[in-house]
């Protein structure tokens, strides 16, 4: 599981404490049926202190999951990729630069850019308890998503959860603004129908634009998946804590964050032969994989006949990357 960091969470914690709970679980439940509308944004979302301090229990943990999750693949199939420098745009309390400092210790500079004064306040506190330096020491600038303005330049720019709260009509230009100057872009939304297509559709202007895919496509050809019937998405498993569990009136110690993504690098990555779409289906001496391949979509069985490659089959999850599907034939 991708749980906070301990400095992270501790600190998330004492936030928190300052407003009774009862407001807090008001504004999670305003907060979460806004967020579930999927509607753009004309408005800033976080209105007051008690929501930012909500939204961030709420929606920090699961955000930092999914990040994580998506920098981790990304390192692992650019493994030359040293990022120095990070700009987290629309990042909120900033949960975008934890997770990349947890990955990448290379780091030396984070910025953050956000609209709400109030996001930024919370961010900053938070970011004063980290061990990461660049975290610890990260600049937070209050601005908005404007592809008129300066391009963000930094070795690793990340935007999550932010494409769907703009118009439809300013989303390619955000894009383009957005990969102008960064060494590699990523890009995540929730891992619904409607993030997915936003995500397709960016995944298909950065390769026009002439940048690498890093993940999770094993190809730059035309996605395979058939629109508007399936669409392309994964999972983070994530603890919850019990003031997390109260805040999202849940009961189960654990949550799965679903996500849509993409990352485009400048420089061509080790891409994955294939992606697992879907959790393995693991039956006595075999397994059936849902893969995406350069060949397109294909379900793959693997047995036990086929040794090693049963054994790694046994092992895999949703998302994996997996070998040349004749490794198995």
């Amino acid at each position: 599981m991708a749980a906070l960091p301990e400095t992270l969470r501790s600190a998330l914690d004492e936030e928190l404490g300052k407003y009774p709970q009862n407001r807090l679980t008001q504004s999670v439940e305003r907060l979460s049926t806004r967020y579930r509308e999927n509607n753009p944004a004309s408005a800033p979302i976080l209105s007051s202190e008690v929501d930012i301090a909500a939204y961030a229990g709420y929606r920090m943990p699961a955000t930092y999951a999914a990040v994580h999750a998506v920098l981790a693949e990304a390192a692992l199939r650019a493994p030359g990729f040293a990022p120095r420098t990070q700009m987290d745009v629309g990042g909120g309390t900033g949960a975008a630069i934890w997770a990349a400092a947890d990955v990448w210790p290379s780091l030396e500079e984070s910025t953050v850019v956000e609209q709400v004064p109030g996001a930024i306040a919370l961010g900053r506190r938070l970011a004063g308890n980290a061990g990461d330096k660049a975290v610890r020491d990260s600049t937070w600038r209050r601005g908005l998503i404007d592809p008129a303005a300066p391009a963000p330049e930094a070795d690793l720019v990340t935007l999550s959860y932010v494409l769907g709260e703009l118009p439809e009509a300013r989303r390619a230009d955000t894009v383009r603004w957005l990969s102008a100057k960064a060494g590699m872009l990523v890009l995540i939304e929730p891992g619904t129908p409607a993030g997915y297509e936003r995500i397709v559709e960016a995944r298909d202007q950065l390769v026009e634009l002439g940048l690498s895919l890093v993940a999770p496509c094993p190809h730059e050809g035309a996605c395979p998946i058939p629109r508007g019937k399936d669409w392309c998405h994964f999972a983070a498993r994530l603890p919850r804590t019990g003031l997390h569990r109260q805040l999202k009136s849940g009961t189960l110690g654990f949550e799965d964050e679903k996500f849509s993504y993409v990352v485009a690098s400048r420089t061509a990555p080790e891409r994955a032969e294939a992606r697992i779409l879907r959790h393995p289906a693991k039956r006595k001496g075999m397994v059936g994989l849902s893969l995406c391949a350069g060949a397109g979509l294909t379900e793959t069985i693997v047995t036990k006949r086929h040794g090693a490659a049963y054994r790694a089959a046994r092992d895999a999850e949703w998302g994996d990357a997996w070998p040349d599907q004749s490794t198995v034939d």
